[in-house]
């Protein structure tokens, strides 16, 4: 007994002689991979970068390649793929929970930091973007998974597991971020200025505060477009903040790349860092375009029925028989004809099989998908589109004909100013071409009274095409996938057919994904008690519908 008294004793002793060296060891051996207090200009690049996907290959892109199926901006080359089927991420797998990891390590407290320092220093801006920053991901965060870990507890170091909040908290908590992040960046006190902002904002305003706050503003447009379910909707505030959002190509919100041959600094979906390559059924990263947006554009969906969108060759690869053709959930790419089938969106064809290989170059690649193309987080066209629903919603059809024929023309012109490299020289976009097809009442009808919310949303989904798929899915399931338009008697997104029957993933029972669950290697390893409480043990907890998305 003595010998462990004597343990307990010398123990609590060396507790005692640590706590009282602990300062000067701080002090004399400083962590040799980081100072202790990081300057906010080499914090706020990273942070940047997670907005699409970062050097680890975490961020939106990476979980887009799979919410990407649920919509149908593209689908899995082989059957059999769950995410095709509506799945939800099954057994110890991280796939598809990239944003959880980008929220809580990658941003979490490295933006807490950053926001706690620059106000210390007097850098309003760096703490405004970081506020803004913190707002974008929280609000996707809760938009993907649904129920989240609180915003009270969500990055408190002490605790060891974590209580999960509602959906509705996390809506005020964006919204009070947001007017932090506009208040600090109005700020012209202090250190701030353009000239050292830029010194950490490179790749995204290059230091413009003034942009900032258009992204912070379309962040608050987007918290309360989503509630269109819901009796608190009000589109007098959608347009408010619309108005003050982002309304100009110029004030895009676009992360760009260095692109200097190191994977690392390239475009996620470029051919350098392959992530579009692999056929393993349960990796599903090998893409195609879906039939759902190549008849879309072709001419072919009932919606613009006979009308080829110009833009189509921009976002989409035709086939050997030179048509845009896609492919149907479920079914992979080999029950079309061998020259029906459109090339990946690397430009490599697919006449001989399923051919997935990253090329040596982006000579042939378009769009997203070159190593140093762009990505947008938010648009002037998206913020447009919001307007123009929330203006339909209040009956005032003449402001909503002129918000969505704006919304269209801005898209137009991103994509010509943006994203004409590698487009054939004969198929580019001009003036002439967009004046025609805005001309074109089977798309913007002369007739105020004639636009429907069909017109809206699926130009808006064209809009988003890929980039913009994670809010696209925020929106099909505002609309249920198949909600009936009760001014037309047809679906708001015509011809759209979610996967049934046996194409339907069976653990679903019957039902259509709504959200996909936390991040298994932090969540259902050290927090499983937390996730019964709420239900996301479940097989089916997937198809559990988001509280934005009800009533």
């Amino acid at each position: 007994m003595k010998k462990y008294i004597l343990a307990i004793a010398n123990t609590a002793i060396a507790a005692m002689l640590l706590t009282g060296c602990e300062k000067k060891i701080d002090e004399a051996y400083a962590n040799p991979n980081a100072d202790v207090r990081v300057p906010v200009e080499k914090l706020l690049p990273p942070l940047i970068a997670t907005m699409a996907a970062n050097a680890a290959g975490h961020g939106p892109l990476n979980d887009i390649r799979f919410a990407g199926k649920y919509v149908q901006n593209f689908l899995f080359c082989n059957s059999g793929g769950q995410y095709d089927q509506m799945g939800g991420t099954i057994g110890a797998s991280d796939n598809a929970a990239s944003l959880w990891r980008i929220h809580f390590y990658d941003i979490g407290q490295n933006c807490n930091n950053m926001i706690k320092w620059a106000i210390e220093d007097g850098k309003y801006d760096y703490a405004g973007a970081g506020k803004a920053i913190l707002a974008w991901s929280w609000l996707q965060l809760s938009d993907y998974h649904g129920e989240v870990i609180t915003t009270s507890e969500a990055f408190n170091s002490s605790l060891l597991t974590f209580r999960y909040g509602t959906q509705e908290e996390v809506y005020n908590h964006v919204r009070g971020l947001c007017h932090d992040a506009i208040a600090l960046l109005s700020r012209t006190d202090g250190a701030s200025s353009q000239a050292n902002l830029a010194l950490g904002d490179q790749y995204f305003y290059n230091g413009d505060a003034a942009k900032w706050k258009k992204f912070a503003y379309a962040v608050l447009a987007r918290s309360f477009n989503h509630l269109t379910n819901k009796a608190i909707y009000n589109p007098d505030s959608v347009i408010y903040y619309c108005d003050r959002a982002i309304t100009s190509n110029a004030d895009n919100g676009m992360v760009q790349f260095a692109n200097t041959g190191i994977s690392g600094n390239a475009n996620f979906f470029g051919p350098l860092r392959g992530n579009l390559g692999s056929t393993a059924v349960g990796t599903e990263t090998a893409i195609r375009q879906s039939a759902f947006i190549a008849n879309l554009m072709s001419g072919a969906n009932n919606a613009f029925l006979g009308v080829a969108d110009p833009r189509a060759i921009y976002l989409l690869r035709l086939n050997a028989n030179g048509t845009f053709k896609g492919l149907q959930a479920n079914k992979g790419q080999t029950v079309i004809t061998a020259n029906d089938r459109p090339e990946n969106f690397h430009g490599i064809s697919q006449t001989a099989g399923v051919n997935n290989t990253s090329p040596a170059n982006d000579n042939n690649c378009r769009y997203i998908f070159r190593n140093g193309s762009p990505l947008p987080v938010i648009t002037a066209s998206e913020v447009m589109f919001m307007k123009a629903e929330a203006l339909f919603r209040m009956n005032n059809k003449a402001g909503a004909l002129a918000a969505y024929t704006t919304a269209i023309d801005l898209n137009f012109d991103m994509l010509q100013n943006t994203f004409s490299t590698n487009v054939p020289g004969g198929s580019l976009l001009t003036p002439g071409i967009k004046a025609t097809f805005l001309a074109n009442t089977a798309v913007v009808p002369a007739n105020a009274n004639n636009l429907t919310l069909t017109h809206i949303m699926l130009q808006k989904y064209i809009a988003l095409y890929i980039h913009g798929a994670l809010e696209t899915w925020v929106d099909m399931r505002r609309y249920h996938y198949t909600d009936v338009d009760e001014n037309t008697g047809q679906q708001v997104y015509r011809d759209f057919v979610p996967p049934s029957g046996t194409d339907l993933y069976v653990n679903n029972s019957g039902k259509l994904v709504y959200r996909v669950r936390p991040r298994y290697n932090s969540e259902y390893v050290w927090n499983l008690n937390e996730l019964n409480r709420i239900g996301a043990s479940a097989l089916d907890y997937h198809t559990k519908r988001c509280w934005f998305s009800e009533p």
